[in-house]
């Protein structure tokens, strides 16, 4: 998953910010399960499906279009037709009209079940009192949902206490890697037995450039990333904005990120490699990314986000072999389990039917292999018992269903990995989940409310500086010490104190 600078979270945060404050008061959603006649279970069983009225559960999420997207749906619905007596509708947005349409659709009285949700659009929706309160739903009809996580990745959701989305399950955590070409790395005989640490880079990158001066060497890991990035959001908890950060996650102490000396490190070496030609001049501008580069066969790095089998999916995009090195230990924070989770919102005409629903999308392989993959022999083939390809004759260009986006719907660890990841992946994420650094923080929620009018002047500086010295653009030893102090001027100290006094608050609460 890509995930923007902070900056840009903060004005999506700021969007929805005066929305926020009916959190405290917003009306009551009776989340009792009912079943579809509107009867309450009372004895906490749950109906037989022979028992339940016929129903059709809209899925809304987004993503790019699929020819056979209604097949797909219609293989679905035979399962869950058999469990549940219902069937499934799937509903896709574009992309760039999700964040309207979804709006649009939950201010409505549009029939929506279950919805993709995360980030600043998860706080607006609890807000708004567009999503329902689910632990009563998930103690009637989701028990598979609660035996798949850890209680307390699960619990990282809850707002005020309780729970309105489940994440889905996938790389919780994340350490900071970087991906290189494999064939420039032996053709120059280069090593990374001795990298352990961002300076340790220098030596490498020196070879590259002075032996393929028209490389770019160091390429964004995203178009809205910077080459830092990926550095900052994998190694501390960002507290969803980078705006008070906790840089020691045993520790429930919230600090100006700008201020760090780490901070300052990472901007004079990002700065000597951006004299030194190993960065694109036109990197805080352009929207070419370190993919785009290594697949033209004109770039050789990249700072990215590791997980297990992040070296393979990128092999896949830039269709160039390429070897890894971790900068540090895999974490685990608020920010990185909420960013994709499942809701069902007050639109619902069968919350319950529609639990029962999000329960099977976390414990049926069958059904999770139909949204993730589609249907087997027309949209891809067994290589093994666990793993897929294309079939015969079909490839990317021409599947009618290739919307790899597994990440985003229950338990993807259910799924068949593909031909080309690593064939103990789904092992190999789980143990990577669990042995992750989990934030002290784990479950705070930040409510930007009472420093809103700070946050807004805060977006603007932190536009004007944050991208040209994270890409190395702007001289760090002038141009830090004007950022810092036009944080000040905008309210950050004031910021901090807010964050921090919250978080004290949820910490005593906890």
């Amino acid at each position: 998953m890509i995930r923007k600078v902070g900056f840009v979270w903060l004005a999506i945060m700021l969007t929805a910010a005066l929305l926020l404050s009916a959190c405290g008061n917003s009306k009551e959603v009776n989340s009792t399960p009912t079943n579809s006649a509107g009867v309450k279970d009372g004895d906490g069983s749950s109906p037989k499906p022979s028992e339940l009225p016929p129903y059709e559960i809209n899925l809304v999420f987004y993503g790019p279009a699929q020819k056979d997207l209604d097949l797909v749906a219609e293989e679905m619905s035979k399962i869950t037709k058999e469990k549940i007596n219902a069937t499934v509708k799937l509903v896709r947005i574009e992309p760039a009209a999700w964040d309207q349409q979804s709006i649009l659709m939950l201010t409505s009285k549009e029939q929506v079940d279950l919805i993709v949700t995360g980030g600043s659009s998860y706080s607006r929706q609890v807000a708004q009192g567009q999503l329902l309160p689910l632990d009563d739903l998930l103690q009637e009809h989701g028990q598979d949902i609660i035996k798949a996580f850890q209680p307390e990745v699960l619990a990282a959701s809850k707002v005020n206490g309780q729970t309105y989305a489940v994440p889905s399950i996938r790389d919780f955590a994340s350490d900071p890697i970087v991906l290189m070409r494999t064939d420039l790395l032996e053709k120059y005989n280069l090593s990374l037995d001795n990298v352990k640490k961002l300076d340790d880079l220098d030596a490498i990158f020196k070879v590259i450039k002075e032996n393929e001066p028209n490389i770019n060497v160091l390429g964004k890991a995203s178009a809205a990333a910077s080459i830092g990035n990926r550095l900052l959001e994998t190694q501390w908890d960002i507290l969803g904005d980078y705006i008070g950060v906790l840089p020691n996650l045993d520790e429930l102490k919230v600090v100006n990120l700008y201020e760090t000396p780490e901070y300052a490190d990472m901007l004079k070496t990002i700065r000597r490699w951006y004299l030194a030609g190993y960065i694109h001049k036109d990197a805080a501008t352009s929207n070419e990314t370190a993919v785009d580069y290594i697949k033209a066969n004109v770039g050789f790095a990249t700072i990215s986000k590791g997980k297990p089998g992040a070296v393979a999916q990128t092999e896949n995009r830039t269709e160039t072999k390429l070897s890894s090195v971790s900068l540090g230990h895999q974490i685990t924070s608020t920010t990185n389990i909420t960013s994709i989770m499942l809701g069902i919102p007050t639109n619902s005409k069968d919350p319950a039917r529609t639990m029962m629903f999000l329960n099977l999308l976390n414990s049926d392989p069958d059904l999770v292999n139909l949204i993730n993959w589609g249907i087997e022999g027309k949209h891809y083939a067994k290589v093994s018992e666990s793993s897929i390809d294309f079939p015969p004759g079909v490839d990317s260009t021409n599947s009618g269903f290739n919307l790899r986006q597994g990440w985003m719907f229950g338990n993807q660890l259910l799924s068949y990995t593909w031909a080309t990841d690593i064939p103990e992946l789904w092992k190999e994420m789980e143990v990577f989940n669990r042995e992750s650094k989990k934030s002290a923080a784990l479950g705070f929620t930040y409510n930007p409310i009472p420093v809103k009018t700070e946050l807004a002047a805060i977006s603007n500086v932190t536009r004007q500086y944050s991208m040209a010295l994270e890409t190395g653009t702007l001289d760090p030893e002038v141009n830090l010490p004007k950022f810092i102090a036009a944080l000040k001027d905008a309210g950050i100290d004031k910021v901090i104190a807010e964050k921090q006094k919250q978080l004290d608050e949820w910490a005593e609460n906890k």
